[in-house]
């Protein structure tokens, strides 16, 4: 499904922007984009240098890309897990003591989207400046203290270990990208790098499996994943 949805949607959707001249075409990205370790951030990786490949095959349209952070309030976001077990569960779980993450607004998030659209001239990667990471035991705290809860004393944080591919801390930026300064003073534009010959190829492959078995998806989904990311990261 993560290949189907970030690698061959985001191609999809892409093209057909493309070819019906859509002006500015915004891809949603991750942080976890960044030297991926596991299957969601390793497939945002590849989406990202679809991304890049379509600029030149559709000029008219200025393709951008932005990694967000933790959107803090979202859906996804760990505050309201963290919420949910400090009133049912009487607990809070954290991976690690010394995992951290970074975290955005949604208004910071939504902001970062629509400025993109505004500076793109095609294939950048904007990043929001989010501050330093904060470690998700401290917020973990914060949140029980805010609850009217004295941290380790009523309500316990446990280590339940780090999960298949999780980091330690995430990155916004590869070594090899250069960050640049826009107008506007907590948004950076990255200097993005593929290799394209080897991006055309994938992406051919990635056509020819994928309406294959689920079992050659998988299959596809190793090598790819493995080799791509090892080449282009």
């Amino acid at each position: 499904d993560a290949v189907k949805n970030n690698v061959y949607g985001t191609k999809n959707v892409a093209e057909t922007s493309g070819r019906f001249g859509v002006s500015r075409f915004v891809l949603i990205s991750t942080d976890k984009a960044v030297n991926p370790t596991n299957v969601m951030g390793s497939t945002k990786r590849i989406a990202e240098m679809v991304i890049m490949q379509m600029r030149e095959k559709y000029p008219g349209t200025r393709y951008a890309a932005v990694r967000f952070g933790n959107v803090l309030g979202s859906s996804g976001s760990v505050v309201p897990l963290f919420k949910q077990q400090i009133e049912r569960e009487k607990r809070v779980t954290v991976t690690h003591p010394d995992i951290e993450r970074f975290f955005m607004t949604i208004p910071e998030a939504a902001c970062l989207v629509l400025q993109a659209g505004a500076y793109a001239n095609g294939g950048e990667i904007f990043v929001l400046d989010m501050g330093k990471p904060v470690k998700i035991a401290d917020l973990a705290r914060d949140l029980i203290r805010l609850s009217g809860y004295e941290p380790d004393v009523d309500i316990p944080i446990e280590y339940i270990g780090l999960r298949p591919g999780e980091k330690m801390f995430e990155e916004l930026y590869l070594d090899a990208e250069a960050m640049h300064k826009t107008e506007h003073d907590k948004i950076f534009v990255l200097e993005a790098i593929t290799d394209k010959q080897v991006l055309r190829e994938e992406a051919r492959q990635l056509e020819q499996i994928i309406h294959a078995p689920e079992s050659g998806i998988d299959v596809f989904l190793d090598q790819l994943l493995t080799q791509v990311t090892k080449d282009l990261t």
